[in-house]
């Protein structure tokens, strides 16, 4: 049986050029802690070092622990940025919402 999750976090760590060290540091976790994630079958997650893992990643934990992948990477992407948008302040939103209006408008 594979480890659908730590799949996901070893294609992404890769994707991102992360080394387990890296990884680790990033998420307040230890280098072993990262590569049972991904090599243990069944890993065991602690919830709040998973969700560092998946904050650090730029994805859900939620997408991280979905089994039937019912949900996209592209879905926790976006899920993800909007969680770290409503703790933004007014400033910070406003000059994003430009941004967006100024990338959708004709050249």
């Amino acid at each position: 049986m594979t480890n659908s999750l730590g799949e996901k976090i070893r294609r992404l760590r890769k994707e991102q050029k992360l080394t387990l060290d890296k990884l680790a540091e990033l998420s307040g976790s230890s280098k072993s802690y990262i590569w049972e994630l991904e090599n243990k079958n069944p890993p065991r997650p602690s919830a709040e070092k998973l969700t560092k893992i998946a904050e650090v990643l730029g994805v859900t934990i939620e997408y991280l622990l979905d089994e039937k992948q019912a949900i996209s990477e592209e879905d926790a992407v976006d899920v993800q940025f909007y969680r770290e948008y409503r703790h933004m302040d007014a400033d910070t939103k406003e000059k994003i919402r430009e941004m967006v209006k100024l990338w959708g408008k004709p050249g």
